[in-house]
C-alpha cells in the first residue's frame, strides 16, 4: 500500500535533477571568498560607480583639509 507515501522511484528522480545555469560558478579570484564568479555579469557598472565614489569622497576629504 503506497497510498499517500512517496515511492522510491519518485525520490530518486527528484534527486537526480541538477540545476544547470549559464552563470559561471565558483569565485572570480580563486583564493578569495568574494566576489563570486558571476559578479561582473550581474553588476557591470560596478567599476565605474566605485571610481566615481572614490573621486567624490576624495574631493570631499581634500576640501575638509583646507
Amino acid at each position: 500500500m503506497n497510498k499517500g507515501f512517496a515511492t522510491d522511484n519518485l525520490i530518486s528522480k527528484k534527486s537526480n535533477k541538477k540545476i544547470i545555469s549559464n552563470e559561471p560558478q565558483g569565485r572570480l579570484i580563486s583564493w578569495s571568498p568574494w566576489p563570486p564568479a558571476n559578479f561582473q555579469t550581474r553588476y557591470p557598472a560596478f567599476p565605474f560607480v566605485l571610481t566615481i565614489l572614490i573621486i567624490v569622497i576624495g574631493q570631499w576629504y581634500l576640501s575638509l583639509l583646507r
